[in-house]
């Protein structure tokens, strides 16, 4: 395969995840610009004018307004041009051979028929489309694997809040373009409209809280998978949520200090402090107290590794969340135990945010716990990007500050 036809195929998958994540003019203007750089070497004029015609009423579609469409015709014109792009991606594969073998659309950088989706990120690397199942059940999710890094990499995982994907999430939170920077390896789990209609991680349902159990269980088990699928170190796998998916992930660190070296909390709850629905809401609404678990369905139980081991703990909670109370984050904290440690605090502004950071440090001087208090800030992600849903780009960086303190925890090496 040449090099200008491998960059083509490459454009083309870049496109289709600019169109389904409804950047169309992007998607547009991408392909055009590919084609044109390309020259559609070997291809007759018949085929070229197909495929311009095609180009241009995608781009036409792009911009309603130039076209004059009233609201009602521009509403459908986001599905017209994603089908745009199928159509032009299928000519593609039928014009193969004038465009120099890419035959069937299985070169490198075209996903094969069938098979899950692998798109070039726009941070470098690429964002893979997954499954996973084990005994606890199933889940698809998304995988950014980075540019090829010498040695073992770290892996995050990262559960996105209720409504949300993992595209959506990943384009929110900007944790792909820092991830990149580090080499680091980032996992977006996706939660199933069939287990969750709101597609909220069930961080409140005792048979999804314990070890190799529920959810619990599958987010475990995916993040092993990959650890043996990809060059990970396995002292370095970390686990962070947002809302549902930050008190998702303090179950799960809870009941594998073995596995995750270190959680993350973004307007989240403690792991274990509901047990049905209506004491969920009525700790998103008040507070809950940090809890110790019972033993029985959730593992937490005496004996049980997950009472055994502290796990590191980064707290992030807006001083105005009317979703989840503040006081879940002073739960998350007890629970991580600062009652036994030092606390040092500093004051600081960010992007029109007053936000106050303590770090809790063991007698040994090291952070084991941090806390992000963040003034006039509501239920969103610190310092994200308005890309993606629930997000407060007034930081500050949340993604950049739990990378800083993952990165500053390991596990000691082992072996699963």
């Amino acid at each position: 395969m040449t090099d200008h036809s491998s960059t083509l195929m490459s454009d083309m998958a870049e496109a289709t995840r600019l169109t389904r994540a409804g950047r169309l003019a992007e998607a547009a203007a991408l392909i055009q610009r590919s084609l044109g750089a390309a020259g559609l070497p070997g291809a007759g004029g018949t085929a070229r004018n197909e495929i311009a015609a095609r180009l241009e009423g995608l781009a036409g579609a792009a911009d309603p307004r130039s076209q004059g469409y009233s609201d009602a015709q521009a509403a459908v014109l986001p599905e017209r041009l994603r089908d745009g792009i199928d159509q032009m991606m299928r000519s593609l594969r039928t014009l193969a051979p004038a465009l120099n073998g890419l035959a069937g659309g299985e070169g490198r950088g075209m996903p094969r028929e069938g098979d899950p989706s692998v798109d070039r990120s726009s941070d470098g690397g690429q964002f893979v489309a997954r499954s996973f199942s084990n005994a606890a059940g199933a889940r698809d999710y998304k995988l950014f694997v980075p540019s090829p890094r010498p040695g073992p990499r770290p892996l995050v995982v990262m559960l996105h809040g209720c409504t949300q994907s993992p595209d959506d999430f990943a384009a929110g939170t900007r944790m792909n373009l820092l991830a990149e920077e580090e080499g680091i390896y980032v996992a977006y789990p996706r939660q199933s409209g069939r287990a969750n209609a709101q597609r909220c991680w069930n961080w409140f349902e005792p048979a999804d809280q314990g070890r190799e159990m529920g959810e619990t269980g599958i987010i475990a088990g995916l993040a092993r998978a990959i650890a043996t699928e990809h060059p990970i170190d396995r002292s370095r796998i970390y686990i962070a949520g947002l809302s549902a998916g930050g008190a998702a992930a303090a179950n799960i660190a809870r009941a594998y200090p073995d596995l995750f070296a270190a959680v993350g909390v973004h307007s989240g709850l403690a792991a274990g402090c509901a047990r049905d629905l209506p004491s969920a809401l009525s700790a998103m609404r008040v507070g809950a107290p940090g809890s110790e678990a019972p033993g029985g369905a959730s593992g937490f139980g005496a004996g049980s590794v997950a009472q055994s081991l502290r796990v590191p703990t980064i707290v992030f909670h807006g001083e105005g969340d009317g979703t989840v109370s503040p006081r879940n984050a002073e739960a998350v904290l007890a629970q991580a135990g600062v009652a036994g440690l030092t606390p040092r605090s500093e004051r600081g502004s960010s992007a029109g945010h007053s936000y106050l950071r303590t770090r809790y440090a063991d007698e040994a001087g090291r952070v084991q716990v941090e806390s992000w208090s963040i003034q006039g800030a509501g239920h969103a992600w610190a310092g994200g990007s308005a890309t993606g849903s629930y997000t407060d780009p007034n930081g500050p960086d949340a993604s950049r500050a739990m990378l800083d303190f993952f990165l500053g925890h390991s596990l000691p090496s082992r072996r699963d």
